[in-house]
């Protein structure tokens, strides 16, 4: 008899990528050495093919709940049947009482299913960008960190269909376009170094896989703490969609991400092939020629220039490029656009001078 079916839907998915981050380990290693042919071709010293170094490690970001163990059991079973090394990372936010005696016990935990290395990493959450956000970049930079120390291939993360949902509509609130509404990657950050096998998964399936498999798992109290947004839309507004619109808003949402994703992805292509055809000799972009491009892609065009000139894109919004594409489509002779980053956008002779003050 198989396992059940939401045991059987996680390893799946954790299956299948395992089986990326093995093929491109390979690739890698077949480059490397077409590499090193071409250097001792080409005269230079060679001393033998490059030796296959260690298999790849994967490590997973486990908080201790229900969709995190049920990645990491995932994670260590298929990791036995494939050339893969497996640890895991949890990430103390020092957040509230007894977070340390916690964090030790995912650590136990994670030990127990034959994962190595496993790490307690503690973190000091700052507080700009609010208290979500804060604990969030504390996190990555923490997962960062560790996967630079010990040269991991991939860091799994938990997120689900249900997370991607959410994300959604925290986009569509804050207004910011068709990338904000493409949600969260099944890869992402440098080198596709995060990866998400669950965002096709609901979070009862991780859950019910953690039942029947007896694993422990902790219910973090900020998750139904109405000070935080998310919360707020996890146990208020989704119902209430779903209340009024039927079921299926949360697989309709994670869709609208996926299709979004595909669009901004093409629409960016676009954006980087237009930018190089707009510009004078000088590098300057010519309002002539913006004026003429599609205010999707010209729009994109705007936010790449002011972001290489300096301006974070974490604090760039959309309300700010429609003040710099005004300089284009608007033109009445007006100043300079302040934009965060101490970057001025200002038009003079039919181009746009960019420039940190």
């Amino acid at each position: 008899m198989g396992p059940h079916p939401a045991v059987a839907a996680i390893r799946l998915a954790v299956r299948r990528v395992l089986h990326d981050v093995v093929t491109e380990h390979d690739r890698h290693i077949e480059q490397a050495g077409r590499a090193e042919f071409a250097e001792a071709g080409a005269g230079g010293r060679r001393s033998g093919l490059p030796e296959r170094p260690d298999t790849p490690l994967v490590l997973v970001a486990c908080s201790g709940g229900a969709d995190s163990m049920a990645l990491a059991s995932a994670l260590a079973f298929e990791s036995r049947k494939l050339p893969v090394r497996a640890g895991g990372i949890t990430v103390d936010h020092n957040l509230q009482p007894g977070s340390g005696p916690r964090a030790d016990e995912v650590v136990a935990r994670l030990a127990e299913m034959r994962l190595d290395p496993v790490e307690c990493v503690a973190v000091r959450v700052g507080r700009d960008g609010g208290p979500e956000a804060a604990a969030r970049d504390a996190r990555y930079a923490a997962l960062d960190a560790a996967a630079e120390r010990y040269g991991a291939a991939a860091v799994l993360l938990g997120h689900t269909r249900d997370d991607q949902a959410e994300t959604v509509l925290l986009g569509l609130a804050r207004g910011s376009g068709i990338r904000s509404l493409s949600g969260m990657a099944a890869a992402s950050g440098p080198a596709g170094r995060y990866r998400r096998p669950f965002l096709q998964l609901d979070r009862q399936t991780a859950r019910k896989a953690c039942l029947v498999q007896s694993i422990p798992v902790w219910d973090d109290p900020h998750n139904i703490d109405p000070a935080y947004t998310r919360s707020r839309l996890r146990h208020e507004g989704l119902p209430a969609l779903e209340k009024a619109l039927g079921k299926g808003v949360v697989e309709a949402l994670a869709r609208t991400a996926q299709l979004s994703r595909d669009d901004a992805d093409a629409l960016d292509t676009w954006a980087a092939e237009a930018a190089r055809s707009v510009c004078d000799d000088a590098g300057r972009l010519e309002c002539a020629k913006l004026s003429v491009l599609p205010p999707a892609v010209r729009r994109r065009v705007l936010r790449r220039a002011v972001i290489d000139a300096g301006s974070p894109a974490g604090s760039l919004f959309a309300r700010h490029i429609e003040e710099v594409d005004r300089l284009i489509t608007g033109w009445r002779g007006q100043g300079a656009i302040n934009l965060p980053g101490r970057v001025e956008v200002r038009r003079q002779g039919g181009r746009l001078v960019i420039r940190q003050s």
